[in-house]
């Protein structure tokens, strides 16, 4: 790991840049899991048969238990005088009210909303601020964050211990959900499902699927050569990222995420910037080893997104079925155009300028980085001139500072879209991308919409955002309430 761990240290400059601390928040339980797990083999019939099921399905029991969560009690949260940014338009509603009973919204409408005083019934005084869609992140890697290079292969209870404190923190940002795109958090996942970790709802692709030498292979090379069928190094051992050398390895990958849970199925397709030993103008799997992912994928229902910048790369993934390109930040016109035609979705990043600065000068993820950033600007003007599908995710690895800056990294889309375009491709645009795991879904309802059936994650805003984006960029002080799956997990207008 000597070749990665020293490249990612970040300048002392930036951690100064992000000293607000976060606002309090309150004990809760939120929704249980949308997941349950079955017996694995059934040594007993009858009673006994049961009572096996019970036993090995701790998250189905923690769901019927129940413990106070808002979807569990049915309880009501109601919202008066509110102005609704609805997560797809241009402008607020007129002053309205908003019944939430569990974690669903129930009723939306500008007259009083009559509700029974019971003592689960919370009313909330909105005083004509904005309420909101809870933020989505299409490109997270919520294990990668707080950790260094070096230590993400390291001691596995503690940085699962800073994956939880960031997911909280990430959540208090606002960000009620996020599409992690590689890494270890299945069991985050479950935890925050769960109730012992509050954090954002995560749609999981598990480990990054790569090819020897391709981009998330950081082994290093005194793991080398490689032996079909041999011992894993520490980096798969942990499900970071898995090699796979040919179609049949990664078939069997594939599966592997699935069979864990994996919403979708992420594989880098091309080279890219972290990577020490992957230049960017490589394309790393062959159609077939492609196309065997997207069939395993397919089979299951859901879908695979690929890591690639160049033509060539996007080209051979839009060839064998691939739904989403993660970056494209090298793309031609030409590709650009196919893209569109084709109806594929694009997950774009404004990555900010401190991310580059992040690598050493004269470093190999320096120079790689120095090639893709003046390629942002361009791809969103193809994006948006061909009428791309385009998706908003942060992509922020090895750096809490940044982390911090989830908000004014989205806040940053005004270089191209107005306020309202940026915030409707956070919430709404964002939701549609998630939609396409179709039953991997691991949390089925509609998402990134504040309207009558939709999930009930709701930020309710100091002021304009529409106006005023950046008050996105400053939680702490901005987001009065943050309520995900019917829960309130901020609530300073009470404090």
């Amino acid at each position: 790991m000597r070749y990665i761990a020293a490249l990612f240290d970040q300048p002392k400059r930036m951690i100064a840049m992000h000293t607000n601390p976060l606002a309090p928040r309150r004990d809760v339980v939120p929704r249980r899991t949308q997941r349950s797990r079955t017996c694995g083999r059934v040594v007993l019939a009858g009673v006994a048969a049961l009572a096996c099921v019970a036993a090995l399905d701790p998250i189905r029991d923690v769901r019927a238990q129940g413990s106070g969560s808002a979807s569990a009690s049915g309880a009501v949260t109601l919202f008066e005088n509110v102005r609704i940014f609805d997560g797809k338009g241009a402008t607020l509603s007129t002053p309205s009210n908003v019944l939430i009973r569990g974690n669903i919204i129930e009723r939306i409408s500008t007259q009083p909303i009559p509700v029974d005083r019971r003592a689960d019934t919370r009313i909330i005084a909105g005083g004509g601020r904005t309420l909101m869609p809870g933020l989505i992140d299409a490109h997270w890697h919520a294990a990668l964050i707080r950790v260094t290079p070096a230590q993400a292969f390291g001691d596995v209870s503690y940085t699962s211990l800073l994956a939880g404190a960031e997911a909280t923190d990430t959540l208090m940002r606002g960000f009620t959900t996020v599409r992690d795109v590689g890494g270890p958090v299945f069991g985050l996942k479950r935890a925050i499902d769960e109730g012992v970790v509050k954090g954002p709802r995560i749609y999981p692709s598990g480990a990054v699927i790569t090819v020897t030498s391709g981009h998330g292979d950081f082994r290093d090379l005194t793991d080398l050569p490689r032996t079909l069928g041999g011992k894993l190094t520490r980096m798969e051992q942990l499900g970071g990222s898995m090699v796979a050398d040919s179609p049949d390895e990664v078939r069997l990958r594939t599966r592997e995420q699935l069979m864990q849970g994996a919403s979708q199925v992420k594989l880098t397709a091309g080279g890219g910037v972290s990577s020490p030993f992957s230049p960017i103008d490589v394309t790393t799997f062959t159609e077939a080893e492609l196309r065997a992912a997207v069939e395993a994928a397919e089979n299951w229902g859901t879908y695979v997104t690929v890591h690639a910048f160049t033509p060539a790369a996007i080209q051979r993934a839009i060839a064998v079925g691939v739904k989403c390109i993660e970056h494209g930040m090298l793309m031609d016109e030409a590709t650009a155009k196919l893209i569109a035609d084709k109806g594929i979705w694009l997950s774009m990043q404004p990555l900010p300028e401190d991310l580059r600065l992040g690598f050493p000068e004269g470093s190999i993820q320096r120079t790689k980085a120095d090639e893709v950033w003046p390629g942002i600007a361009r791809t969103y003007e193809f994006a948006k001139k061909y009428k791309i599908k385009t998706a908003w995710g942060t992509d922020v690895l090895f750096s809490a500072a940044l982390a911090k800056q989830q908000g004014a990294i989205l806040a940053s889309l005004t270089r191209w879209y107005t306020p309202a375009e940026a915030l409707v491709m956070a919430t709404s645009t964002n939701a549609e991308l998630l939609a396409l795991s179709g039953k991997r879904n691991p949390y089925p309802g509609k998402l990134g919409v504040v309207e009558q059936g939709a999930l009930a994650d709701l930020l309710l805003v100091e002021g304009n955002p529409l106006d005023n984006i950046d008050l996105i960029a400053d939680a702490a002080n901005n987001f009065k309430i943050i309520m995900k799956d019917g829960t309130i997990y901020k609530n300073t207008l009470t404090e």
